[in-house]
């Protein structure tokens, strides 16, 4: 039994050595696959893992961005938010074109980066820049139509006079704006949009007086030149904001004109495009000799009946109808018929301010009924006894 067990012993060793030698190196191969596979599945799981962090921060980068409300301030975010953008911005309105309408710019965008398509502009940048700008604020908040403002001036009257070099104030009548809102002009013009504060718009108003060569003028006015202007930074009192014009006006014929506007000094914004003025204008005279300008230029300035009376007298005398015509204009027929003074007045109208009419700045038709004589003067007499008309100047907005 000995023996067979050691030959036993003596067999098994060289095959359990053979069988050791070959497992050793087979295993260290699985191992070194193994290995392989392990760091194999390492890089892609971990190039997996930052892909999948990129994506999910560049997700959280743009949702983090666009909507900082979540967690930061959207005003002072750089990206527009996607809540705000006006998809109607970019439809040009030619769907169903119409005869002389163009084509809107359009933008998906809402025009946030437009002054860069007009390079050679520099930002307003709440300036105000004489030589021209692009302006990158919003228009901002615009009200009902139940909220649109409007004024109308209460002194001085549509066709009334002012003495001429002497202090007087100007009022206006105001509603639907919020007044006494005024920032700083130099350094933040047009820098904020148009606010609301219970649907009115936030702002103040502005008047500017312009001179004129005569009430009647048809040319355009040049809007860097004026006689007076100022800004009411105060707010209305009882409805009403005022203007002190400390050293009145020299004598001539006037426009005065409002210029309602938001904080920020921009014109108010309203939500309809037909709508009523939202603005006043009203022409007056300042001295006696210009105001004859804008009341009829009746005899010695206020003696209309006298004036036309006697017109009416020669009329009648004359028995026909060409009494009125035989003077030839109103100032012929005043002196012809003895009313010396009347033209006298007349005249100095005509001198203060240039004629548009025989009478110096006539518009209106003069003449006795009793013998239907027409002049080219710009009073409107009526004969048999009634008194000189004044002929009212109606506002332009």
């Amino acid at each position: 039994m000995k023996f067979s067990a050691s030959l036993s012993l003596c067999v098994l060793l060289p095959l359990l050595s053979q069988a050791t030698a070959i497992s050793v190196p087979n295993l260290n191969a699985r191992q070194n696959d193994n290995q392989r596979n392990r760091g194999g599945n390492n890089n892609n799981n971990n190039n997996n893992n930052n892909a999948g962090n990129n994506n999910n921060n560049t997700g959280n980068n743009a949702g983090g961005n666009a909507g900082a409300g979540a967690g930061g301030d959207p005003q002072k975010s750089l990206t527009l938010d996607p809540k705000v953008i006006a998809t109607g911005f970019a439809n040009d309105g030619q769907d169903v074109p119409t005869a002389g309408q163009v084509a809107s710019l359009t933008s998906t965008n809402n025009f946030i980066n437009f002054c860069l398509t007009v390079g050679n502009l520099p930002i307003t940048n709440g300036k105000q820049i004489t030589t021209g700008s692009c302006n990158p604020a919003p228009i901002g908040a615009i009200p009902s139509v139940d909220k649109m403002p409007s004024s109308k001036f209460t002194n001085p009257k549509n066709g009334g006079t002012v003495a001429p070099d002497t202090a007087f104030t100007i009022s206006m009548a105001i509603k639907n704006l919020q007044t006494g809102n005024f920032v700083n002009a130099q350094a933040n013009y047009f820098s904020a949009p148009q606010q609301l504060s219970g649907g009115t718009i936030v702002g103040h108003s502005h008047v500017v007086v312009e001179q004129l060569t005569a009430l009647d003028q048809t040319t355009p006015t040049d809007p860097k030149k004026f006689a007076f202007f100022k800004g009411l930074n105060a707010a209305a009192a009882g409805g009403v904001l005022t203007a002190d014009v400390t050293n009145g006006l020299p004598a001539g014929a006037y426009r005065l004109c409002s210029i309602n506007a938001a904080a920020n000094h921009q014109p108010v914004i309203v939500p309809v495009a037909q709508h009523g003025s939202l603005d006043d204008c009203v022409y007056f005279t300042s001295g006696a000799a210009a105001g004859n300008n804008n009341n009829n230029g009746a005899a010695a300035g206020g003696n209309g009946n006298a004036g036309n009376n006697n017109n009416n007298n020669a009329g009648n005398a004359a028995g026909n109808n060409n009494a009125g015509n035989a003077a030839g204009n109103n100032n012929a027929g005043n002196a012809n018929n003895g009313n010396a003074a009347a033209s006298a007045t007349t005249t100095a109208a005509a001198t203060a301010t240039p004629a548009t009419g025989n009478t110096g700045a006539g518009g209106g038709r003069g003449g006795g009924r009793g013998g239907q004589g027409q002049g080219q003067g710009q009073g409107q007499g009526r004969g048999g006894g009634f008194g000189g008309r004044n002929r009212r100047w109606i506002s332009r907005a």
